[in-house]
């Protein structure tokens, strides 16, 4: 099997013995640490802003914009399940995807953490949380079905506290709070599901075509940073999953599959 004698992940904890791997290692925990930031410094000032005295068509931009940090929040833990935010340290590691992913809704790290796994064990397949369970094939539907593995009444509760102190006791607009924190999530994970799922798993008339049951997009490494910061390459992310986001382009320009074309 291609790929076979690939780990799941980086031997996080592991001594590094060279330069350049070292290097690696601090240019994910920049990467992932500047992300964190400028989420964080994102959202104070636009949970802040007086949204009356903007004009109409800034708050789409902000909207958007503020949803693509929250995709690179789950870029971030993403990397950290794959042991690539900080190979030198596991409990950072984690902990930095333990923190993105609360971050981004609430959501249980480890609980993610297995899931995935199962997702890369048996991609595509009915073992596989992500994918559909044969009936909602569609991608609405499909859509659906795979927020209910990761949504439920939790994330609800802790969220729903969440804006009532903060509207309540630190007097934040409900329009911003809406508007810049319920809002973005949402739209990231229909950003998540259709060009890192959705795009990248389903079958095609031809059937799959690799033993990762997975298709590489054909967007430009521009497009593809906008798009989903690389999830789209995700034929290379199952083939080298200790691969950060931010290296996949590497791996999409070399000539693993001689024979895959762009799909």
């Amino acid at each position: 099997m291609v790929g076979s004698n690939i780990s799941f992940s980086h031997p996080v904890g592991a001594s590094t013995t060279t330069g350049s791997a070292l290097a690696k290692g601090m240019t994910g925990l920049l990467v992932a640490v500047s992300i964190i930031g400028l989420w964080a410094a994102s959202l104070m000032i636009l949970l802040h802003l007086n949204i009356t005295e903007l004009p109409g068509w800034l708050l789409p931009i902000l909207l958007l914009w503020q949803m693509f940090l929250y995709t690179g929040l789950f870029a971030t833990a993403h990397d950290a399940m794959h042991g690539s935010v900080c190979p030198q340290n596991s409990r950072l590691n984690h902990f930095i995807g333990t923190v993105t992913v609360f971050c981004y809704a609430t959501f249980l790290y480890r609980e993610l953490l297995s899931n995935h796994r199962l997702h890369h064990r048996h991609p595509a397949s009915e073992q596989d949380p992500d994918f559909h369970d044969g009936e909602h094939k569609h991608p609405a539907s499909w859509y659906f079905h795979f927020m209910k593995q990761y949504w439920g009444w939790r994330q609800f509760t802790i969220l729903s506290i969440i804006f009532q102190l903060a509207y309540h006791f630190l007097h934040i607009p409900a329009s911003n709070l809406f508007l810049f924190w319920v809002t973005p999530p949402i739209l990231s994970s229909i950003q998540l599901f259709y060009f890192g799922t959705f795009l990248t798993h389903r079958e095609s008339e031809a059937g799959y075509t690799n033993p990762h049951r997975a298709r590489t997009t054909s967007f430009s490494t521009f497009w593809s940073f906008i798009t989903c910061y690389h999830f789209g390459y995700h034929q290379e992310h199952h083939e080298y999953p200790h691969l950060a986001w931010w290296q996949l382009p590497a791996a999409r320009h070399i000539d693993v599959y001689p024979s895959r074309g762009n799909q």
